[in-house]
């Protein structure tokens, strides 16, 4: 398990907790799709409600249940034989035969994330429903539907419960008897059912043995459920049942029936017997059955009311730890009062509203909170929610951008614990990364490549040469998710936590890639065969080629990895003989490169791109969310960054339009990252959009890939995260790019790295109050654009030298601003001294 540290929890229970305003998701018709229903979860369970007035579907999924089973380590045995002949076909710049020898190093496909099935309300009354109204309230995380039909009110509440475990259905009409309806399940997989008294349903199945992933078009059966092993496809149990009406009650598989009612409570549970990634989920699974039972049997215990109170105050706890407003109340409550849909057609119109920015930042933590709970799974390439046995890339772990992006704001919008699925799932991935590592290339260390799964696949993936190496063979995975391990500790500061889980983890992902590296012709330290996450170059020969050496990214990844261990080794006065010999790989690094067009280079040579606005722009990785370009540190390769920018233009999918606003923020220019964030938030309707210029958000908020992808979500939430603060580059730095349009704001509780968390609010571009709370101590360097003055104990100085602060700071001499007199663009720069615990207020002067 990843251990938080206790004063983590305590101390900003206790300082953090600040009541939103109403951030509600409503529409005046139910889903006609289901990127238009709304999303609950709570990070096990998920549900997606369509609102439909006669015959509604609530889809359901539990985070455990996959396709498959264990991986097999060494899908591929003589891949390893082929290495030396792809670095050999490179170093003679015979890129097409490195290309064809690379497949051969390929194993075989993910598995699928599945649906769990559905519940279904059939509800009779004689007339058409009117006065129609839907909503998602992300201040309690509950989905309501209401309308009339014939002078009679009816309303259904949905609701799912962490610390219950159980999904709270809750049906009323407001008329005594008007309620009749059948609320029954079922499932795309074979399933049987059976009756538990008068008032109880099971539904029980398992999920396929395999699933190919959907863009897979060669096999007669994509997906089988035969299995002889016991060891592949996971049994599920679903347990529906009515808690309370005062109607007639009957049951029978099609359904739980209520007739003559004015209200009924229904509780559904639910799961799996997954047992661990490296556990047969069948002959070795968990007994499902008796779980979903006590998961129900403790809930009955308790009223739907009791469940509802307990469900809003553990929710709220992590809500309310960071609020968000901007600009004027007034305009606020008018755009707050027309449905969300409207309201995302007017703001692409051009129309401002900046609740809607706000509402979208936070729910942003919503999806985070219900997809991805401490001690669950990791919230996949949908979260949780999925109703395909052949999902989008089947709603995996993508390793080469969009599983990290799902975890970029966890720490600094103040849900560090929400991380924790990712790093223990980190763990798991070391061991079978372990083994891929000695088999596809004789190496130490463990990596991971393009594609993982609930098995913790960690292969190249491609079915043994059928996949493209542009994506299949990019074996940087480990040095990426190692990022994450570093990031918890530079936000929380938990030593016990570096020294147990993260500093062995890191090192041994640095172990493979300092065994990955070899030197080129002019001494320097190159990955090969080395790819650019999913980008094609072409050659002086006019080839159009994707395998290659050194490729940005590689090295970026590289770069960060070896300093954060580097760095951790220091923390800890441990590995001093491992730390030198990294300091030394690390200086012999290919080093970055400016092209021609003055953008930053990507490959290894300055080669063009088959498609110059490609949506990846994985080379920028070292901007973010990297460190090691920024424009306090590095001015010079900040502006290729730009430049890059420029080139590749402002489109791109969803995700990637995310990407580049933490890109723009990073560059500190906020109104380029807020004409992005307006892109994004494009209304996209589900039959209007292509792949290729893609992008947008759908009615419900959920990000367009298309087709949805969450960690666009994750992305957008992240990169107004960056807008207000910043604190990679050895600085707290307060409103670094913030958009002219911003006028007026406030924020509490968004944390910075070393310990930090802040309020502040500003106008005109100023700040007016700036409060910091210290979680570990020590010096908060604070770089603001206006003079602030102390109040109370705090002790601020004009900022000189390099920073001391103890648990993160940038190398000495690479901050290059040491005084209000000298820092650029008007930013003063300040060193402000804490204790742990400690609150510090400041004013503008």
């Amino acid at each position: 398990m990843i251990r938080i540290a206790s004063f983590t929890l305590f101390f900003f229970a206790s300082f953090a907790a600040f009541a939103q305003k109403p951030l509600t998701l409503w529409y005046k018709q139910p889903a006609r799709n289901w990127n238009e229903a709304l999303p609950v979860g709570n990070g096990r369970l998920g549900a997606m409600v369509f609102g439909r007035a006669s015959d509604e579907l609530i889809q359901l999924n539990e985070a455990t249940l996959w396709s498959g089973g264990p991986v097999n380590p060494n899908p591929t045995p003589d891949a390893a034989t082929y290495l030396p002949q792809v670095r050999e076909a490179l170093f003679r710049e015979d890129y097409k035969a490195a290309d064809n020898l690379v497949k051969k190093m390929q194993g075989l496909y993910t598995e699928a994330y599945q649906p769990l099935g559905d519940l279904t309300i059939k509800q009779t009354f004689a007339g058409e429903p009117t006065d129609y109204y839907r909503d998602l309230n992300i201040t309690d995380a509950s989905a309501t539907i209401r309308f009339k039909v014939g002078g009679v009110g009816y309303t259904r509440e949905i609701f799912v419960s962490a610390p219950d475990q159980v999904i709270i259905v809750r049906l009323r009409a407001d008329q005594k008897g008007k309620l009749n309806v059948t609320v029954g399940t079922k499932s795309p997989h074979p399933v049987t059912k059976a009756v538990i008294g008068r008032d109880e349903l099971a539904m029980r199945g398992k999920s396929p043995a395999h699933a190919d992933p959907n863009y897979v078009r060669y096999n007669k059966v994509p997906v089988i459920y035969e299995d002889s092993t016991g060891c592949r496809g996971t049994r599920f149990d679903l347990r529906l049942k009515l808690k309370s009406s005062d109607g007639k009650v009957a049951a029978d598989t099609a359904g739980i029936r209520i007739s003559d009612a004015t209200e009924a409570v229904f509780y559904l549970s639910a799961a799996t017997s997954f047992n661990g990634y490296n556990k047969c989920p069948d002959r070795e699974g968990k007994d499902e059955k008796k779980l979903a039972e006590n998961y129900l049997k403790k809930a009955l215990t308790k009223s739907a009311d009791a469940i509802r109170k307990d469900h809003i105050a553990d929710y709220q706890r992590y809500l309310n730890r960071v609020s968000f407003t901007l600009n004027d109340a007034e305009g606020a409550t008018r755009t707050a009062a027309l449905p969300t849909d409207e309201r995302l057609l007017r703001y692409a119109g051009g129309e401002a509203d900046p609740a809607l920015e706000t509402l979208y930042f936070q729910y942003g933590r919503y999806l985070l909170i219900s997809s991805s709970r401490p001690g669950g799974t990791v919230a996949n390439l949908q979260g949780i929610w999925n109703p395909m046995t052949r999902p989008p890339w089947s709603s995996n772990y993508t390793t080469n951008i969009n599983a990290e992006m799902n975890y970029w704001p966890a720490e600094m919008v103040n849900l560090s614990e929400f991380h924790t699925p990712l790093l223990e799932w980190i763990g798991y991935m070391a061991v079978t990364g372990k083994q891929t590592a000695k088999n596809f290339y004789g190496a130490g260390g463990w990596t991971v490549h393009h594609n993982s799964d609930i098995w913790a696949t960690s292969n190249p993936v491609g079915d043994r040469g059928k996949g493209g190496p542009m994506w299949a063979n990019w074996a940087m995975g480990g040095a990426w998710l190692s990022q994450h391990l570093w990031e918890h500790y530079a936000f929380t500061g938990d030593r016990a936590y570096l020294q147990k889980t993260a500093y062995p983890l890191m090192k041994d992902a640095a172990q493979f890639c300092v065994d990955w590296l070899v030197e080129d012709k002019q001494g320097h330290l190159v990955t090969a065969p080395s790819t650019s996450p999913e980008n094609v170059f072409i050659t002086e020969k006019g080839d159009k080629e994707s395998v290659s050496i050194a490729t940005t990214m590689d090295i970026g990844l590289i770069w960060d990895l070896f300093s954060n261990v580097i760095e951790a080794s220091e923390h800890l006065g441990i590995d001093a003989d491992f730390r030198k010999m990294l300091v030394e790989k690390k200086s012999k690094l290919f080093p970055l490169q400016i092209g021609k067009k003055g953008n930053l280079q990507e490959w290894y040579k300055d080669w063009e791109d088959q498609d110059p606005q490609h949506r990846h722009v994985s080379h920028l990785f070292v901007l973010h969310p990297g460190r090691q370009i920024s424009p306090l540190t590095s001015p010079k390769y900040a502006q290729a960054a730009r430049k890059t920018l420029d080139i590749r233009g402002d489109g791109g999918t969803g995700w990637s339009k995310s990407w580049k606003i933490n890109f723009w923020a990073r560059l500190h220019d906020g109104n380029h990252a807020y004409k992005l964030l307006r892109e994004l938030l494009k209304l996209t309707g589900v039959e209007g959009t292509d792949y290729a210029d893609g992008g947008g958000t759908y009615p419900n908020l959920f990000c367009a890939h298309p087709p949805f992808q969450i960690d666009g979500n994750f992305g957008g939430t992240s990169g107004i995260g960056e807008m207000l603060l910043q604190s990679h580059d050895g600085v707290v730095h307060v409103l670094p790019a913030i958009p002219d349009s911003w006028k007026e704001g406030a924020v509490k509780g968004l944390k910075a790295r070393g310990g930090f968390e802040l309020d502040y609010s500003w106008k005109d571009g100023k700040l007016t109050k700036l409060t910091v709370r210290s979680q570990q101590g020590g010096n908060c360097r604070l770089r603001v654009y206006n003079q602030l003055k102390s109040t109370g104990a705090a002790k601020l100085t004009t900022a000189k030298g390099t920073n001391p602060n103890p648990f993160y700071q940038m190398p000495a001499n690479q901050y290059q601003e040491t005084s209000p007199d000298t820092a650029a663009n008007g930013a003063v720069v300040y060193d402000l001294a804490t204790q742990a615990g400690k609150e510090y207020v400041l004013m503008a002067q």
